[in-house]
C-alpha cells in the first residue's frame, strides 16, 4: 500500500519541524520521500516558507534552519579573497582545517550588484561534497565573475581559529589584506 501524501500547510509545518530539530542539512529529496510528494513540491514549499520570513537557507548539502545559530555566541568575520577556480578546494580546506565554517560567498557583480550564495562547509567531507556537486552539475563558481575576487563570511568558536585560518590563507596567496 502506498504511503499517504502530506498536503499543503501540514507538509510545510512538517518541514519546519524537521528543520528546527535537525543538526545537519536535510535534502529536498529526503523531505519529498517522507511527505510522499515530488522534490519540486518541496522546493515550492521552501519558497513559501522563505516568503513567510522563515530563516531557511539552501546549501550544497540540503536545507538548514538558521534561527538556532543566534543562540550560540560564535565569532564571525568577513574575509576578502582572490584566487583561480582551481584553488577553491585548497581555499576551503585551509579554512575548515582550522575549525572554521565557511558560511557563504559574496561578489559584487557589475550589473546585478551584490550576489551571495550559501556554502556552509565545516570539514573536508563537506568541502568534497560541495566541489563534487559543482563538478557534476557543471555549475560555474561565482568568483570568476569578478576575476577571482570574493568575500566569505566565516565563523568559529574562538577568534584564534579565525586568525590562524586567515594567516594560512594569506601565506597561500589567497587572502587579500589591506
Amino acid at each position: 500500500m502506498k504511503a499517504k501524501k502530506i498536503t499543503g500547510e501540514a507538509r510545510r509545518t512538517f518541514i519546519l519541524k524537521l528543520l528546527k530539530e535537525a543538526n545537519q542539512p536535510i535534502t529536498g529529496s529526503s523531505f519529498a520521500e517522507k511527505a510522499n510528494v515530488s522534490r519540486q513540491v518541496i522546493v515550492q514549499d521552501i519558497s513559501i516558507l522563505k516568503a513567510k520570513k522563515e530563516p531557511i537557507i539552501a546549501t550544497s548539502q540540503g536545507y538548514l534552519y538558521m534561527a538556532n545559530e543566534k543562540d550560540e555566541k560564535k565569532n564571525q568575520m568577513v574575509i576578502a579573497c582572490n584566487h583561480h577556480p582551481v584553488q577553491t578546494r585548497e581555499e576551503l580546506n585551509i579554512i575548515v582545517d582550522h575549525g572554521v565554517t565557511v558560511k557563504d560567498i559574496k561578489i559584487e557583480h557589475p550589473v546585478y550588484g551584490d550576489l551571495s550564495a550559501s556554502i556552509m562547509v565545516s570539514n573536508r567531507k563537506e568541502v568534497d561534497q560541495f566541489i563534487k556537486q559543482i563538478e557534476e552539475t557543471n555549475a560555474p563558481y561565482l568568483a570568476p565573475l569578478t576575476n577571482g575576487t570574493h568575500l566569505h563570511t566565516v565563523e568559529a568558536d574562538t577568534p584564534e581559529k579565525l586568525q590562524d585560518a586567515c594567516k594560512k590563507l594569506f601565506e597561500a596567496g589567497i587572502l587579500i589584506r589591506e
